[in-house]
């Protein structure tokens, strides 16, 4: 079906939306192409938890309105043990805002991000449609409404409830979604014919004569089409690769926009986009009349060739087996309202800190931002469709057709997507429906293959690859010859940091027994275990205080041993890895401690105890024969008296190339705050995490560690979190969020016994919006 068609009939475009062009704003406080302006509007939002009719009129009075900066949640929480009916209301959020006069004239658009989960707009007092979802991009055109000599005032009115006509609701879903205006907002302005969308496709990317296919959407809304050209560059860096152009013939005046193909080449070989080296290129379109700039757009690309076939998946003609851990996008506090900043360290967490190269945006289209990181470090991306378990009637089906085709169309640049998720996670069958989720997939993008996340091998299969949840063990067979695993372990053995040294241990295990299967058969194209983080969820699921301990990090991002078992899955020339699944207790285990598992990339371990050896053994070859990097499992019960500390020490080859030391004393000994970023924008939205951690005299956590820390922030800086903040498992973290000026900021955090720990962190001047 052709996407005009498409809107024709189904009816999920509520009037005056449109399909949003995928770059949506910078993070630049404005930018200014040749042709078009993006403004951001993320500050100098009025809100109210409160909607009424009469606020979405202009004159209404909203100055007892609380000022806010987007992303916003519409309200703040606990991190744990709390309803999901606190965030689920209507509110309301009002923008004023003046055009500036070198605009006048040109089509103007809002775009949003991200609102949850229906949005109702309004512009000057006039309705411009609801938008039904919260996980995909949405536009308004203003252009008709407008005051180009006045001021003008944007309303939303957000219905956060579990709406049953809105995928993924009509049912259970084992995750929360929260409300508010959660990712940015811009305004967009362009002239009367303009660039809409752009896709560029490389071919032949293997070969000493690629191309790049440039797809180019134009949308017209009338006046004079002659003369238009189109000028397409290809840059790596600030070096120009390629160039071509092409003359358009004729261009309708259209709800719908045209396409056309322009073709670089003869631009010889290519640094290609892979895993250890992901190299990027920038296409650039200029749309010209008469040879002068009438539009201009880019996009950001990589050469990649990324394929599952029957004998596993294949990353530029080399076989990868993925290994990797799905993720939620929501936080402690705020729910889903964190900027690019925080998005973007969820990527580096997962490809730098746990050596995924895989992960499953479980389950709805993420950030932007965090796509963009992906892209820049080179960690794969699955990306799915909002939903769980339910498929509702027709009407919620068209929505999530729609789903389809936003998610792809904002997405479809990324190097780092190699699989469109096209069923909702874990539904039955349903063959109509799938049926025209993969066909709108594949008629918007015939270069990546399709997946469908189920977990019964019965179902049947409409995709490219048979993705399935299997949480049992010993894993399933692959019973298609394209196979991925994209769930296990995760809920069948949720594990706190807290919890004791077998149940850690047992939790790292099954991951490892997991991926040691995946490792036997070349027809698994590898596996994305459940999950990356904990996160929020329902009364119905978790552990009675609204989590899911599902995570090999907890909520706050910080490690449980099973992420040892990832980490340690890296080459040693990447980073030597050891990493213990259990805390140096004598007797956390249930006759004393005797097995000492450990996850390394060594090829030997020695064990020490008050410098006396105990116990040196190899990677667990019997248990785990498949494995690169086995863990290793001693036998140390004997060797522990006296008790006293333990030292570790990993060779390779016959020589030493790391050691841990662990106290046996028990002591709190070290409190620290460490932030991931020192420096943020002055912006009033940049925000960086802080972690909060108590240690032994060598940097262990002190899993046991309970003490309320008591927080000071002094400068142009919040605290999200709770204050004082009580660890969890010896550590924890809150998040520091930039005002909207420079300066800095002096974070203490005052432990009752181990003193006081301050950090700083430098503001540094952002340049105004629009007003």
């Amino acid at each position: 079906m052709q996407r005009r068609d498409f809107l024709k009939t189904t009816g999920t475009l509520i009037a005056g939306a449109t399909v949003v062009r995928p770059g949506l704003a910078s993070d630049a406080n404005s930018s200014r192409a040749q042709g078009r302006t993006i403004l951001p509007i993320n500050r100098n939002w009025r809100y109210s938890r409160t909607f009424t009719d009469a606020a979405v009129a202009p004159a209404f009075d909203d100055s007892s309105f609380e000022r806010v900066v987007v992303p916003h949640t519409n309200v703040k929480l606990p991190w744990h043990s709390f309803d999901d009916k606190t965030y689920e209301f209507i509110s309301v959020y009002r923008r004023r805002f003046k055009l500036p006069a070198s605009v006048r004239g040109q089509r103007v658009f809002v775009d949003f991000e991200g609102v949850m989960t229906a949005s109702t707009v309004w512009i000057n007092g006039t309705n411009l449609g609801e938008y039904k979802g919260g996980f995909t991009p949405f536009s308004f055109e203003l252009t008709d409404h407008v005051n180009w000599n006045g001021e003008n005032v944007l309303a939303v009115k957000v219905d956060s409830t579990e709406r049953a006509d809105i995928p993924p609701f009509g049912y259970q879903i084992d995750y929360l979604t929260f409300g508010g205006i959660y990712r940015e907002v811009a305004l967009r302005i362009v002239p009367h014919t303009y660039i809409e969308n752009i896709f560029a496709q490389p071919k032949n990317v293997l070969t000493d004569a690629p191309t790049v296919d440039v797809k180019c959407f134009l949308q017209s809304a009338g006046g004079a089409q002659d003369n238009l050209s189109l000028e397409v560059t290809l840059k790596s860096g600030e070096s120009v690769v390629g160039t071509a152009s092409k003359r358009i013939d004729s261009l309708d005046s259209s709800s719908d926009p045209a396409s056309t193909t322009v073709t670089l080449s003869n631009f010889g070989k290519v640094d290609l986009w892979d895993l250890s080296h992901p190299h990027l290129y920038t296409v650039q379109v200029k749309l010209l009349r008469s040879g002068h700039v009438e539009d201009e757009e880019s996009r950001t690309v990589g050469f990649r060739e990324a394929e599952f076939t029957d004998h596993g998946f294949e990353l530029n003609g080399k076989a990868i087996k993925l290994r990797g851990l799905d993720r939620h996008q929501t936080f402690p506090f705020v729910g889903q309202a964190m900027p690019g900043r925080v998005q973007r360290r969820d990527a580096i967490i997962l490809r730098q800190k746990l050596k995924c190269n895989i992960v499953r945006t479980s389950h709805y289209p993420q950030s932007r931002h965090f796509l963009d990181a992906c892209d820049e470090i080179g960690l794969l991306v699955l990306e799915e469709i909002p939903g769980w378990q339910h498929i509702g009637d027709v009407p919620w089906q068209d929505i999530s057709v729609d789903n389809v085709s936003r998610m792809i169309r904002r997405d479809w640049n990324h190097p780092s997507i190699i699989l469109w998720g096209v069923r909702i996670n874990e539904s039955r069958d349903n063959h109509d429906f799938y049926t025209r989720t993969n066909a709108m997939a594949h008629s918007l993008d015939s270069s990546r293959q399709t997946g469908g996340i189920r977990y019964f091998q019965e179902s049947e299969f409409l995709e490219d690859v048979f993705t399935m949840n299997d949480f049992g063990f010993p894993l399933k067979a692959p019973n298609h010859p394209r196979y991925l695993n994209t769930e296990f372990v995760g809920h069948t053995y949720p594990t706190k940091t807290i919890d004791n040294v077998e149940r850690l241990t047992e939790h790292t295990l099954r991951h490892a027994r997991i991926h040691d299967q995946l490792a036997s058969n070349p027809q698994y194209a590898g596996g994305i275990g459940w999950c990356a983080f904990d996160y929020n969820t329902h009364s119905d699921f978790g552990s009675g205080d609204r989590i899911c301990y599902h995570g090999v990090t907890d909520i706050f991002r910080e490690p449980k041993p099973a992420a040892g078992f990832y980490k340690s899955q890296c080459d040693p020339e990447e980073e030597i890895v050891l990493e213990p699944s259990f805390h140096w207790a004598r007797g956390d285990q249930s006759i004393g401690f005797s097995k000492a598992v450990v996850c390394s990339n060594c090829d030997h371990l020695k064990f020490y105890v008050k410098d006396k050896l105990i116990a040196e053994v190899d990677p667990d070859r019997a248990q785990f024969p498949n494995l690169r990097y086995a863990p290793f499992v001693a036998d140390v019960g004997k060797g522990i008296d006296p008790w006293g500390d333990l030292r570790i020490e990993g060779y390779i080859q016959g020589k030493q190339v790391i050691a841990k030391r662990y106290s046996s004393k028990g002591i709190e000994q070290k409190f620290s705050l460490v932030a991931d970023d020192l420096s943020l924008h002055g912006d009033g939205a940049d925000t960086t995490r802080v972690v909060l951690a108590v240690t032994d005299e060598f940097g262990a956590i002190c899993p046991f560690a309970d003490d309320a820390i008591k927080l000071e922030v002094e400068g142009p800086a919040e605290i999200i979190g709770d204050n004082p903040f009580a660890l969890v498992g010896g550590t924890g973290a809150i998040w520091i969020r930039a005002k909207e000026q420079a300066g800095i900021v002096h974070l203490r955090g005052h432990h009752p016994v181990l003193g006081q720990q301050e950090i700083q962190i430098t503001v540094s001047p952002s340049a105004s919006e629009l007003a």
